[in-house]
């Protein structure tokens, strides 16, 4: 890029800036909605919850069901991002 074009887009750089912001702020929150971790202990307090009687079969199915239909959410999406 010469100095001429360098010269001429000058006034384009905060926006260049922001937009580059934006995109490291939005890799920074898909990575962390698509981290499973959080979900897997999530489960595992889960059922530490019913051997504990703290909550019912019927609650523990329900919410193991949601979190197991996010975990196959999140690999569903690792897999559409590594091929």
């Amino acid at each position: 890029m010469g100095l001429l074009s360098q010269l001429a887009t000058l006034p384009l750089a905060p926006v260049r800036g922001v937009a580059w912001v934006m995109e490291r702020t939005l890799e920074a929150a898909e990575n962390e909605y698509y981290d499973p971790e959080p979900i897997e202990r999530e489960l595992a307090e889960l059922e530490r919850s019913l051997l504990a009687g703290d909550i019912d079969e019927e609650t523990f199915d329900r919410r193991e069901d949601e979190l197991l239909d996010r975990l196959e959410e999140i690999r569903a999406h690792v897999q559409g991002t590594d091929t």
